[in-house]
C-alpha cells in the first residue's frame, strides 16, 4: 500500500497512482495548484480517497513533533502523514521533513522525482536572543517561514533550527 502526496499526483503518469491512497484535503490542494490535473484525478477511480480521524491526526502531531518537523508542516502534510503512519504504508512525497518524519521512525518512503532525504535531520527552537534552546512541542504554532514560539527565558522569538 502506498499513500501518496500531492506530489505524486501532480507529476506521476495515471497508470502510476493506480492503488494509491490519498486524504481528501489534498482535492483542494490539487485544484489550487493544477486545476486541469485536478479534472484528470477526480475522473479516476483507481485512487482512493480517505477522511482522516482526529486520533490519526494526533498521532501524526506526536511524530512530526519528536523529530522538530511539524512547524513547518502544513495542514494537508500532516493528513497524508496520519495516512502512511496510521495504515503502515509506505508514503510518496518529495516533501523532506515528510521523509524526516517518516525516516525517523524507520518507515518507507519513496521519492517522486528526487533522490530523497539521506539523513534523519533532528530540529529544536532557538532563541533569537538569548540562543536558549528547547525540543519542538506538540502544540507548536506552525508556518512555513519566521517564529513558531515565544522564549520563556527572554520572549524573543523562537525559529525552528538543525539541532547540533
Amino acid at each position: 500500500m502506498r499513500v501518496l502526496d500531492t506530489a505524486a499526483l501532480l507529476h506521476w503518469p495515471p497508470d502510476q497512482l493506480a492503488g494509491g491512497v490519498c486524504a481528501v484535503s489534498q482535492q483542494a490542494e490539487l485544484e489550487r495548484v493544477s486545476p486541469q490535473r485536478s479534472l484528470l484525478i477526480q475522473s479516476m477511480d483507481s485512487i482512493e480517497w480517505r477522511d482522516v480521524p482526529a486520533p490519526w491526526l494526533q498521532t501524526a502531531r506526536e511524530a512530526a513533533a519528536s523529530s522538530g518537523d511539524l512547524p513547518r508542516l502544513s495542514d494537508v502534510d500532516v493528513d497524508v502523514l496520519a495516512l502512511a503512519l496510521t495504515l503502515e504504508a509506505t508514503l510518496v512525497t518529495d516533501d523532506y521533513r515528510l521523509q524526516n518524519v517518516m525516516q525517523s521512525l524507520e518507515r518507507p518512503t519513496q521519492s517522486v522525482g528526487t533522490r530523497g532525504a539521506k539523513q534523519v535531520w533532528r530540529w529544536e527552537l532557538r532563541c533569537t536572543g538569548c540562543r536558549a534552546t528547547t525540543p519542538v512541542p506538540a502544540n507548536v504554532d506552525r508556518s512555513k517561514k519566521g517564529a513558531v514560539a515565544e522564549c520563556d527565558v527572554c520572549g524573543s522569538p523562537m525559529n525552528v533550527k538543525r539541532a547540533r
